[in-house]
């Protein structure tokens, strides 16, 4: 993918009947993101996870003024675009795709939707929410066309406020998303069970929607 390999997991894309894209967060990496791969346990999903550059998608918090998380930001939602166009090339149209990620690679995952709605295969915000400061214009353009959506969050994330998780998930229902949102009692800045059970289910959903290709 733009002459970078990318760190791939779970079936061949040859075989596959589903596609997912992770996103790492901040500090972490693609091999990282990508042990949840077992965690899920599709046998038939192929799992792409692109590398930020330094281990960070933007310098700043996501809830700093988008300026100051520019260009890398810019750059970041660029590295999704060329990641769901290679899996285009593979057979994998958005609605056959999946984008996920975590804290810093989930809020990229939101925004990336947001910004370029259409019908995805499944959004998965762990621990994340929408780029941009308080009160930020939310006016995205598009539809979502009642694509699954899944924002899982603690109440006392000390990265994540609870208000920009209900925010988020609102914002996409009104862009048309299919928007399941989970908010975890005192569980920090993690993954829970719960929502890695959430997540097979979607992904179990998606592709028994898609034909098994030959392997």
């Amino acid at each position: 993918m733009n002459g970078r390999a990318v760190p791939t997991s779970g079936a061949p894309l040859v075989r596959a009947r589903a596609a997912v894209v992770m996103l790492h967060g901040r500090g972490a990496s693609a091999e990282s993101m990508l042990s949840l791969a077992d965690a899920f346990d599709q046998p038939d999903v192929a799992y792409l996870a692109p590398q930020a550059p330094g281990s960070s998608w933007y310098p700043q918090s996501f809830l700093a003024p988008i300026e100051q998380n520019e260009p890398a930001l810019s750059k970041s939602l660029q590295t999704v675009a060329d990641a769901l166009a290679y899996l285009a090339t593979q057979g994998f149209a958005p609605d056959r795709s999946m984008l996920l990620g975590f804290s810093q690679g989930g809020c990229l995952a939101l925004e990336y939707a947001a910004r370029n709605a259409q019908r995805y295969g499944g959004l998965v915000g762990l621990s994340a929410g929408l780029i941009g400061p308080p009160g930020a214009a939310r006016d995205y353009a598009g539809s979502l066309a009642a694509s699954p959506v899944f924002i899982g969050c603690s109440d006392v994330d000390f990265h994540i406020p609870v208000g920009r998780v209900r925010e988020s998930a609102e914002v996409l229902r009104r862009l048309g998303g299919d928007v399941t949102e989970r908010i975890y009692p005192g569980m920090g800045h993690t993954i829970n069970e719960d929502e890695v059970q959430h997540v097979q289910l979607m992904l179990k959903g998606l592709a028994r929607t898609n034909p098994a290709r030959p392997g």
